[in-house]
């Protein structure tokens, strides 16, 4: 072996050190078996990260747990973590001087919960981080992708959903329930379209109480194409407009029917339902007493007028006098007051 060496030595250039003693057997074995390279994971334990993604640790007492690189050269192979049979240390600037022209620089982000954006970094020998620094302008395409892979992780419900927000994608269900031309809103749908959608403003995110300030509204309206914009008032309103003038929210929690909470009185001579969808889906009219109470839940008025009506009739005009009970609702005018107005 010696002879080996003096034979190889002498076809080496003249101002070549020559490697002597056990300190050059980290640097060698890491050119030998690069994938091996070892870093101490943090902690008491000697616990180490290698090179190709593996886990290996050292006996207890072993006189290398203190070693920040080691070369592990033989392990029991066994996974997520190897035990360690043979190993030499290696130093920093070696692990530089031998493999340092392998490293990658790459730009990371993540998100945080509850500090926000993370953005670093970090040169890289593998899964080996050799060092990292804060990332002060990152590339915010992989900020919105940081942050979208966040919500898809716990869900869209860490989103500010703002009532308006809510009831323009619980119109949106409405819709694409009865015309699947119409956006998918589901959870599943939405975690690719809508954070797509969102792209821009998720990479200008920078903390968590920023994502909780965003307007979910332009993103949701962004899923419709022009068409879908004009039509959305028309085929699925915000508000129904009782004979009266009042405008009443619908509610479209439930997208199979879609429905609207209204005094009584206020639909003296309304023959038919009124519906949505351009006649396609009739409201489901819950009809309220003067003390805004439900007296009645229908989806056919007109059925409701020549029978339940009278029943309702009877047992509430007693309760409120001051408050209209025609024998005819067809022909009595629609009125939100106690007293309906004279004409003339």
């Amino acid at each position: 072996v010696i002879d080996q060496a003096r034979l190889w030595r002498s076809r080496l250039p003249r101002s070549t050190r020559p490697a002597t003693g056990t300190d050059a057997a980290g640097p060698l074995l890491a050119l030998a078996f690069p994938d091996r390279v070892a870093q101490r994971r943090p902690g008491p334990a000697p616990r180490y990260l290698l090179r190709n993604g593996t886990g290996a640790v050292l006996p207890d007492g072993d006189p290398l747990a203190g070693e920040a690189y080691l070369v592990v050269v033989e392990s029991d192979g066994r996974s997520p973590e190897a035990r360690v049979y043979l190993a030499a240390p290696l130093a920093l600037e070696d692990l530089e001087s031998s493999l340092g022209d392998q490293a990658v620089t790459e730009h990371v982000v993540s998100w945080d919960e509850q500090h926000g954006r993370r953005a670093r970094v970090e040169r890289r020998l593998g899964a080996i981080v050799l060092n990292d620094r804060p990332d002060d302008a990152p590339d915010p395409a992989r900020v919105a992708e940081a942050v979208a892979e966040a919500i898809r992780r716990r869900g869209l419900q860490v989103l500010p959903w703002s009532d308006r927000a809510t009831r323009l994608r619980q119109r949106l269900a409405f819709l694409h329930a009865h015309d699947p031309r119409w956006p998918d809103v589901s959870d599943q749908a939405l975690s690719a379209t809508l954070l797509a959608a969102m792209g821009d403003v998720l990479g200008r995110v920078r903390s968590a109480d920023a994502l909780r300030r965003i307007d979910l509204v332009e993103p949701l309206l962004a899923l419709l194409d022009w068409r879908q914009r004009a039509e959305l008032e028309g085929v699925a309103p915000v508000h129904f407009e009782a004979p009266t003038g009042s405008r009443l929210p619908i509610d479209y929690s439930d997208p199979a029917a879609p429905a609207v909470f209204v005094r009584l009185q206020e639909m003296f001579g309304v023959r038919e339902t009124p519906s949505l969808l351009d006649g396609r889906v009739p409201l489901t009219l819950h009809l309220l007493s003067p003390a805004q109470r439900p007296v009645q839940v229908t989806r056919d008025l007109a059925g409701f007028w020549r029978s339940s009506y009278f029943d309702v009739r009877k047992d509430l005009r007693a309760r409120y006098p001051k408050h209209p009970w025609p024998d005819d609702p067809l022909s009595a005018p629609p009125t939100a007051r106690a007293t309906p107005r004279r004409r003339g």
